[in-house]
């Protein structure tokens, strides 16, 4: 091994029952750089790094790792950590009810006879803050302080054990443009401090402004290694390495048919569920037709996911005031079940805590919503599960074994097409898509486009948040910008440019003369 490399990873291969996930990987990264890794879900990005920081013990795959020079068999993750390899998982891993401090020297705590030295803790967390640009106190409470800066609590943490070789796992998937922004230039600060980075991501643009070197993995195989300082490499470079074949449009062609407005919300007023002078939702209004795709733009902390929540049978809030329509007539949705009726859906933000059952099979979690449909005399058909689920397999092109596979098996891209298949399942008139591809590769993301298009284009009324402004735009046919629980304008596809949209999504107060500016 080359001293230059602090990292090599030679033919690991990993199989699981009926997949070859990893087939003969090389992978290998220089001492201070930044290498990004990526490629489709179910590329092996994410098993690579198990292999790498020893959530899948040695004797579990095939190959050889090579750490600064000796060869590493981890048989756990402590095992690694203590070589100084740390990983940081798309699911934060802090505790919400623990203090920042608590948080990064758990499992590492600072002690003498079994006795934490509190001063010690708090001195040094401080001072690991400081290096990574937080400035909040280390007592304060993790659940008191957004995803961003939990992103960056994690980093100390791993900065606590000192770390040599840091892997993020999409630590920017659920940040806005300005904690993103921190973020990578945080990475560039560390590597000025001799830490190497290794960067999973599918934001291609962050993958070219920060790597010196990006290795491309397609269908568990090891495509190319780019280096940055060669040549400049564009992101519709990166995509023909990761889907095989050019990516021409980031967006599928579409011919709207739109028809009579379906469902329409009239001042719509919503109040935090714990504070109740806390005031998330003012004065909302917005509609969408039959076979329209409505985009909702906002920076985080707008309301965007409170609006949807609260209309989707109070799944969110307190004094909850409003008209909601359906069809020209008023309805009300006290519950969940009640919007599912009248066919209004929500797919959540939050796919594998609240939109799916990962410990269930595919079948189970495509017809949960909508027993009834399977069941005769109060029993559940087989037959007409298993009919009902590979139908929706086939229209979807979920990519799975069978219907029978765990759901927290697949790839993030076919999660959220089992998502959408079980909220189309329930026959709706109006789907609400809550950051349909959060944590979902370009060729994935292309995939859900042209279903949501489907969609539309068999009559659904549509309406699409999202934290991606150039995903807004490509989709929808209107867009409305939220500010600080407000509806702040409405914006004509012809109209939308990222300038525009982060123009009202930054303004104050705006919602009540929106369609005069």
């Amino acid at each position: 091994m080359s001293e230059n490399y602090i990292l090599e990873m030679q033919n690991i291969t990993k199989e699981f029952p009926g997949v070859k996930a990893l087939d003969h990987v090389n992978f290998k990264v220089k001492k201070g750089d930044i290498h990004s890794l990526v490629g489709e879900n179910g590329a092996g990005k994410s098993t690579l790094m198990k292999v790498l920081s020893g959530v899948y013990p040695y004797g579990t795959y095939d190959g050889q790792i090579l750490f600064n020079g000796k060869v590493s068999e981890f048989k756990d993750i402590k095992q690694s950590e203590e070589l100084g390899i740390v990983i940081i998982h798309q699911e934060l891993a802090l505790s919400p009810y623990l203090s920042i401090a608590e948080n990064i020297f758990l499992g590492n705590e600072r002690q003498s006879k079994n006795i934490i030295k509190w001063r010690q803790t708090y001195q040094e967390a401080e001072k690991l803050l400081k290096r990574v640009g937080l400035t909040d106190s280390p007592e304060t409470i993790v659940s008191e302080i957004g995803v961003g800066k939990q992103q960056l609590v994690e980093i100390a943490k791993a900065l606590s054990k000192d770390v040599k070789l840091l892997i993020l796992d999409e630590p920017t998937a659920a940040l806005n443009e300005n904690d993103s922004e921190n973020l990578l230039n945080l990475l560039l600060e560390l590597k000025k401090q001799g830490i190497s980075s290794i960067l999973i991501s599918h934001k291609l643009n962050e993958v070219t402004q920060v790597s010196d070197s990006i290795t491309i993995l397609r269908d568990g195989q090891t495509i190319e290694t780019l280096n940055t300082s060669e040549t400049e490499i564009s992101e519709d470079r990166i995509i023909k390495g990761m889907v095989g074949r050019e990516l021409t449009s980031r967006f599928p062609d579409r011919n709207p048919k739109i028809g009579d407005i379906v469902f329409e919300v009239k001042n719509w007023n919503v109040y935090h569920p714990q504070q109740s002078d806390r005031k998330m939702i003012d004065n909302a209004s917005l509609f969408v037709r039959k076979g329209e795709i409505v985009g909702i733009a906002g920076l985080m902390g707008a309301g965007r996911t409170e609006l949807a929540m609260s209309i989707f049978g109070k799944s969110y809030g307190k004094k909850i005031t409003g008209e909601l329509w359906k069809d020209g007539q008023r309805v009300e949705f006290n519950t969940v079940s009640d919007a599912i009726q009248a066919g209004v859906v929500y797919a959540t933000e939050d796919r594998k805590t609240y939109g799916l059952n990962l410990i269930d099979d595919v079948k189970h979690n495509i017809t949960l919503a909508n027993l009834k449909r399977i069941t005769s005399r109060n029993v559940i058909s087989k037959n007409k599960e298993i009919t009902a689920a590979d139908k929706s397999r086939k229209e979807f092109n979920i990519k799975t074994p069978s219907i029978d596979q765990l759901v927290g098996n697949l790839s993030g891209g076919n999660q959220q097409k089992v998502v959408l298949s079980k909220w189309i399942f329930t026959d709706p008139d109006v789907l609400i898509l809550d950051e349909p591809t959060r944590g979902i590769d370009v060729g994935a993301k292309f995939e859900i486009y042209t279903q949501i298009n489907k969609l539309a284009e068999q009559g659904l009324a549509v309406i699409v948040i999202s934290s991606e402004l150039p995903e807004v735009i490509g989709l929808s046919d209107r867009i409305y910008t939220m500010s600080e629980g407000k509806i702040t304008q409405e914006v004509t596809k012809e109209n939308a440019t990222q300038e525009t949209l982060m123009k009202y999504m930054t303004a104050k107060g705006m919602g009540e003369n929106a369609n005069n500016l």
